[in-house]
């Protein structure tokens, strides 16, 4: 698909030369603005010329630098669903963008999940034919993945249709939905995914090479695009490439799958999985374009060392924040239940401790993470189920973002005691707590003592706490909840909200996840 992305890139690029004032590209038709906050508009002219940008009342001026650059900072818009044009004029040189409106904008991203279409989740024809909201817009990032920082991108907005709907993404239309029906404001979703992609692509490389731990990982990859850009092996790369791009064109030409990645010697500098590059060429060109906060649905590709991206997923919110200069709402969808169920509680699990990175970044100002545990299939990845997973986080951003008081979270471990042979749980987020099957039985946990051998445990509910206990555990000495790939789990609070999968140690493991012997050396 990269070569596609590259030739639409290219003629956008040549359409552009031909204007002399031009916008940014996520400035088209059907766009919506940021409401109640200075909104910056920019773009491109001939070196020294006066710019003149008008929406409603407010006309801005400004001159474009040596570089060809200008920029202006419209002052706070209120809400507005009339259609308005934003005009962009320099001498004899104008630009229209038509169909305006102005809202809520939130940056949605990720990886495949976040792809994921609204044709292709449950009750999809249903859905469909609902989606008669003109006033809900998503603009599509097209941009490809880039070895340097773009100041130019590539995409669209599209207004919500029965007809316009069904490529949408569908975590960020089913979160904009809930959000537009609750706030009766205009909504426009910035649409930025990739399948299959790692957390580190979407960094960017300055940020990265301030982190000690993510050094490794920089290293191979430099070496790797060495080896791709040697002398007697880039002629044979190329080649291939070629080859694979021709055959990705016959291929969506003919509506079929597409081709597998060539077998490079070393890797193609503008693979998508490069530390930076998704970054490079699907967010820069954005900043730094006005929007209320992003909603992030990624961890997949990552789920082979949890323990860093509890490094990495605060260092992507800073970065971006730190580019946009602004503190902005930043929530994320923990990852769901996938895989065949083990009925071990001794099994290894990466999705555990992915999630448990997730948990941790928590510990970031102004974050959020909806828990999942309980919409995953172990069959499929990408979960049909993304009505709910955009209510979730809808439910996040109307209480933290928008000050409504609603519950907005399952059940959170805060603290815990042992009692003898037993450990009391005590919970945030615990008001009604119960079984979601309305069983007295509590399924998910498990204890351990100082053998660090984990079993299956007896759970009750008392009031706000859970008591844990096993009846061959004389002294236990930690718990665990919903730590598995695909955990079998039922306690909720009043909302139906699940609990969040925690543990209480913390415990050497090895790369995959399974705890060590009391003995074991250190991870």
């Amino acid at each position: 698909m990269r070569t596609i992305f590259f030739l639409l890139l290219a003629t956008g690029m040549t359409c552009m030369a031909r204007a002399e004032v031009r916008l940014a590209e996520i400035f088209n038709d059907h766009m919506v603005l940021q409401r109640d906050r200075p909104v910056p508009v920019w773009g491109w002219a001939e070196a020294g010329r006066a710019v003149t940008v008008k929406f409603g009342s407010q006309t801005k001026t400004t001159r474009t630098g040596e570089n060809g650059r200008w920029k202006v900072m419209l002052d706070p818009l209120p809400t507005s669903e009339l259609p308005q044009n934003l005009m962009v004029s320099a001498q004899t040189s104008v630009a229209v963008v038509k169909d305006v409106v102005v809202g809520e904008v939130w940056l949605c991203a990720g990886q495949s999940n976040m792809g994921m279409t609204v044709k292709n989740v449950r009750n999809a024809e249903k859905e469909i034919k609902a989606a008669n909201f003109p006033l809900i817009r998503m603009y599509f990032v097209r941009s490809p993945a880039a070895s340097t920082p773009q100041e130019h991108g590539q995409g669209l907005w599209h207004a919500c249709a029965p007809r316009t709907v069904p490529n949408f993404s569908a975590t960020a239309y089913f979160f904009g939905r809930a959000l537009h029906q609750r706030l009766k404001v205009p909504v426009g979703l910035i649409h930025a995914s990739a399948g299959g992609t790692k957390i580190e692509a979407w960094t960017s490389l300055a940020a990265m090479e301030k982190a000690p731990e993510l050094q490794p990982l920089l290293d191979r990859w430099r070496r790797d695009v060495a080896v791709f850009e040697q002398p007697d092996h880039l002629p044979r790369n190329e080649a291939a490439k070629k080859e694979w791009q021709d055959a990705v064109k016959a291929a969506i030409s003919a509506k079929q799958p597409l081709p597998p990645t060539p077998a490079y010697l070393g890797r193609d500098p503008l693979h998508p999985n490069r530390p930076g590059n998704l970054f490079n060429g699907k967010i820069a060109p954005l900043i730094p374009f006005a929007f209320r906060g992003t909603i992030w649905y990624q961890g997949e590709a990552n789920v082979a060392n949890g323990p860093l991206y509890a490094v990495q997923l605060p260092l992507l919110i800073q970065d971006w924040r730190t580019r946009w200069g602004a503190d902005f709402p930043f929530a994320w969808v923990q990852l769901p239940n996938f895989m065949k169920r083990e009925p071990d509680p001794d099994a290894a699990s990466t999705w555990a401790r992915l999630r448990e990175a997730q948990s941790q970044a928590l510990s970031v100002p102004k974050t959020g993470m909806t828990v999942n545990i309980d919409l995953g299939d172990q069959n499929d990845v990408h979960a049909k189920n993304k009505q709910e997973i955009g209510h979730r986080l809808a439910l996040w951003a109307r209480a933290e973002v928008y000050g409504e008081k609603i519950e907005w979270s399952g059940p959170r471990y805060q603290s815990h005691a042992i009692r003898s042979r037993e450990v009391v749980i005590q919970f945030s987020h615990a008001q009604g707590l119960k079984t979601k099957d309305g069983g007295a039985a509590v399924n998910g946990f498990a204890l351990a003592d100082g053998t660090h051998h984990w079993r299956w445990a007896d759970a009750r509910i008392e009031g706000g706490q859970v008591i844990v206990s096993h009846p061959e555990i004389e002294s236990p000495a930690a718990v665990r909840y919903a730590w598995a790939n695909n955990p079998e789990v039922n306690l909720v609070n009043a909302a139906g909200l699940p609990t969040a999968p925690f543990r209480t140690d913390d415990w050497p493991m090895d790369r995959a996840s399974r705890p060590q012997t009391a003995k074991a050396g250190a991870e």
